[in-house]
């Protein structure tokens, strides 16, 4: 389990992280006394649960907590304050719990015992993408319709990635190759990642892809994804390869003979 706290209150941080090191020695505690730098790790890596302070400089704790449930829609929210009057506000945030400060550690203990999202939620990953055949992502069961047919295509190749960072070169170079103007292409793959953000924050997606400047990459442990997890467990996954890989795009091709090599490997 990841905890974030957040609180500009140094001790009040420095309290509540001796409390979960008492009530949660298992989990991965993240202790931060800026709002905006708790987001920026909560973009890098998913939280399971956030204690919150109401009264942060910068983004305060009820808009902090909309931001993190945008990265995670089964994030727990619980509210560490002095202040009790914004209680309704968190709870329209559907947070798990509120606590008035300073705390103790048995209602720190019930709330993480309690959680509105079990950290068994954690197991069920809303983003499947079939890669095997032709490619196609859904999203809670459905097919995800982006504006650009294009787009689609973009999330396939920051698949095949594996997880790997992929240059905005690298993107035209694949859904292109040596067609067209390339400043024209940079153009429209500005439009392709626009689409791409505003269809998966729709989706409350935003964690999916880690964007850095000038590239994308997929976050391999939001998804699943039938060829990770055959390349994880071998012949042990419920997904086969059987010689057909996003058939629909011409430069997967150069992935199917990786893929003959493990799969001949692991009948051998």
């Amino acid at each position: 389990m990841n905890i974030l706290a957040v609180d500009d209150d140094k001790t009040s941080l420095k309290r509540i992280k001796g409390i979960l090191e008492k009530v949660s020695p298992e989990a991965d505690c993240f202790f931060f006394d800026s709002s905006l730098s708790a987001l920026a790790k909560a973009r890098e890596e998913e939280m399971d649960v956030a204690i919150l302070d109401v009264d942060i400089p910068e983004l305060d704790g009820i808009d902090l907590g909309g931001y993190l449930e945008e990265l995670n829609p089964y994030i727990n929210l619980i509210y560490l304050s002095e202040r009790t009057d914004r209680a309704f506000e968190a709870m329209n945030l559907h947070a798990s719990g509120y606590i008035k400060k300073p705390g103790t550690e048995k209602e720190v203990k019930k709330e993480l015992q309690t959680l509105r999202y079990p950290e068994i939620q954690k197991k069920f990953k809303r983003v499947f993408a079939q890669t095997f055949g032709n490619f196609e992502l859904f999203v809670d069961g459905q097919p995800v319709e982006f504006k650009y047919k294009r787009t689609k295509e973009i999330v396939a190749l920051l698949i095949s990635n594996k997880g790997a960072q992929t240059s905005n070169g690298e993107i035209i170079a694949s859904l292109w190759e040596d067609d067209g103007d390339p400043e024209k292409k940079t153009s429209y793959l500005s439009n392709l990642r626009q689409d791409l953000q505003n269809t998966f924050k729709k989706l409350k997606l935003e964690g999916v892809i880690l964007k850095q400047r000038g590239s994308m990459a997929i976050a391999k442990d939001r998804i699943e994804c039938d060829l990770y997890d055959w390349l994880e467990k071998g012949n042990e996954s419920k997904y086969k390869y059987s010689g057909e890989y996003m058939n629909q795009f011409s430069w997967a091709e150069w992935y199917h003979a990786e893929l003959d090599e493990i799969s001949y490997d692991m009948e051998q």
